[in-house]
């Protein structure tokens, strides 16, 4: 038996082909989690959603309160003098914004000059300081085209070095002009807890309704859901009662097929070989050399066909696997060869196998095909079959001195009537494990089926 490299030609979908009893509980809780799942993601995705629609109304009101602020307070206290640092002009501004703009909600005022400068401020300390316009503030001091601006700020810029410990502000700036008709920048700053407050009412209000709905929906569904899964657990147990009758049939049609052959043919050749035996003996006590040996002819025919018959009563009613085990199985099964005068060398362990009951009847129904092909089509003289137990797996091993075949051509196009090795990758592909093959023309055959244990 030359060594060929293992060549794999099956492997199992490790799905365990008897399905478990639909469990109802799990199938609720499946459905309670993903309730959860999808209130946690409405919360949260309604949270952000709030939380962009707040910002924008809050940015909104901002912007309407600096106009109105510009028109009513702002435009009727500006004086030309306030470009020039006058106390006078400074004095009545300030009352004003004072008065007028600074509260609660507005908790910083600038006014800016064309080139950067800021000429009034609540804080002190920025008046009369300069800082680059950006582009934004410059397109709101176009005089073809003045804008109100107003987003959300980071105080990232120089010029609110006294404003960053408030956090993010609500920043808005429009165009103003003193009576001569020269552009201020009037920028205002408003506490963000404005869009907090906001988004939480907002959310509030459609948000509950939301997940109360899903909550209603759940709880309307769940008597449909009972109905349906119920449904699917008598459907299931129907197919299951189906499978096992079909099963049972099949057993029953071989078992009766099986004891036809034995109580009937197997018997009668018995007692044909018995009376051919005998009427051998008398014609050697008679002399009679030639019809002698005829009749003993006869008698070994009759008796090989018996052997026959019997190998082929256990492929056809093998064994029952629970009541022998794997092991008694295999040498049951290695009998029909034997009475070919094939020689046949069975090596297993000492200790019962433990496979469940598909792994088991996938490994004696492989080791079945093997034998069936090596003394069918491999016109082999010597087969060895070990099974062995490893770590995590079962290992059944069935090596010939046949002919070999080549594997391409015959896992691709089988011959006529050999059909076997396509059976044999069906019935691992279907089940669980993994079939490897070396082969060639000449070098016999070795198979290696490894099964989990678990």
């Amino acid at each position: 038996m030359d060594v060929v490299d293992w060549q794999e030609v099956a492997v199992g979908s490790a799905v365990d082909l008897a399905e478990p009893p639909l469990a109802s509980r799990r199938v609720y809780l499946q459905v309670v989690l993903l309730t959860a799942v999808v209130v946690v993601a409405v919360a949260v995705l309604g949270a952000m959603a709030s939380r962009k629609v707040a910002e924008r109304e809050a940015v909104n009101d901002a912007a309407r309160q600096a106009g109105v602020l510009a028109d009513a307070v702002v435009q009727p206290a500006l004086t030309d003098g306030i470009l020039t640092s006058d106390p006078t002009a400074f004095k009545r501004l300030d009352r004003a914004i004072q008065d007028h703009v600074l509260n609660e909600s507005i908790v910083r005022v600038k006014f800016w000059t064309v080139d950067g400068r800021i000429v009034y401020s609540d804080e002190p300390r920025l008046v009369n300081r300069v800082f680059s316009l950006g582009e934004e503030e410059r397109e709101v001091l176009d005089l073809d085209h003045p804008t109100t601006r107003a987003e959300v700020s980071e105080l990232a810029g120089p010029e609110n070095e006294f404003e960053r410990g408030r956090g993010k502000l609500l920043e808005v700036y429009r165009p103003v002009w003193t009576p001569s008709g020269q552009p201020l920048l009037f920028e205002i700053y408003a506490p963000y807890n404005a869009v907090v407050e906001r988004s939480l009412d907002l959310w509030k209000g459609f948000g509950g309704i939301t997940i109360a709905s899903l909550l209603v929906l759940v709880v309307l569904l769940l008597p449909v859901l009972w109905g349906v899964l119920d449904r699917l657990g008598r459907a299931q147990r129907q197919r299951e009662l189906a499978l096992t009758q079909a099963v049972e049939a099949s057993a029953m049609e071989r078992r009766r097929i099986a004891g036809t052959l034995h109580d009937g043919v197997v018997q009668e050749l018995a007692a044909t070989s018995f009376v051919v035996t005998g009427a051998a003996l008398r014609a050697e006590q008679e002399g009679q050399v030639q019809l002698n040996e005829s009749l003993k002819r006869a008698a070994e025919s009759v008796r090989s066909s018996i052997g026959g018959l019997r190998s082929l009563l256990v492929d056809i009613y093998p064994p029952s696997l629970e009541q022998t085990g794997l092991v008694g199985g295999l040498r049951d099964l290695v009998s029909g060869p034997r009475s070919r005068d094939v020689e046949v060398r069975l090596s297993v362990p000492t200790e019962p196998v433990r496979l469940r009951q598909a792994d088991e009847r996938l490994v004696y129904r492989i080791a079945q095909e093997c034998l069936r092909n090596a003394t069918r089509h491999s016109r082999a003289q010597l087969i060895d079959i070990s099974l062995s137990v490893e770590e995590d797996s079962v290992v059944l091993e069935v090596a010939d001195n046949g002919v070999g075949f080549d594997p391409d051509v015959a896992l691709t196009a089988p011959a006529q009537g050999h059909f076997g090795l396509r059976l044999m990758i069906d019935s691992v592909a279907q089940g669980r494990g993994r079939l490897l093959l070396s082969t060639a023309p000449g070098t016999g055959c070795r198979w290696q089926l490894r099964v989990p244990r678990s």
